[in-house]
């Protein structure tokens, strides 16, 4: 799990300087999500919202179908997302433990982000959506989703 240094989530100039996997995966996640879901390249998938417990760090957004996942990282199984995740954030805090819920709010209205802690689209120093949307075209979703999903058992 990657470390941001101190004070970059709170500097704009320095949190849009960083490579986008760690953009998208420290902060806005959400805008990834949301720009998915605008125009999907795979069907069947929603968006489900990591929850850490009060006070502690860790929420996160990603999209899933139930089986596998799609977030930062590329597609993966899910089981294997959500326990990377936990693994990430219960080595730096003791304790740590989280809910998953589905996304019931849309994921670029800073009004629903801001409610819950998350930044909206507005609120960084440029465009995340088209950030977003750049970095999503970079990627063969039908290639990638069919790897990531595992072997059916015989």
């Amino acid at each position: 799990m990657y470390v941001l240094k101190p004070g970059i989530k709170r500097d704009p100039v320095r949190r849009w300087a960083l490579p986008d996997r760690i953009f998208f995966g420290h902060g806005a996640c959400a805008i990834l999500a949301g720009t998915w879901l605008r125009d999907p390249p795979l069907p069947g998938f929603h968006a489900e919202r990591i929850i850490p417990a009060e006070g502690l760090p860790g929420n996160h957004v990603y999209l899933t179908d139930g089986q596998i996942a799609f977030d930062y990282h590329g597609y993966s199984i899910l089981e294997n997302l959500l326990a990377h995740h936990a693994r990430g954030w219960s080595a730096r805090h003791d304790g740590w433990h989280c809910s998953v819920e589905t996304v019931g709010f849309d994921l670029l209205s800073t009004p629903a982000l801001n409610a819950r802690k998350m930044l909206g689209p507005d609120q960084y120093l440029h465009d995340p959506i088209s950030r977003a949307a750049r970095y999503l075209s970079r990627i063969d979703h039908q290639g990638a989703s069919a790897r990531a999903r595992p072997e059916p058992r015989m």
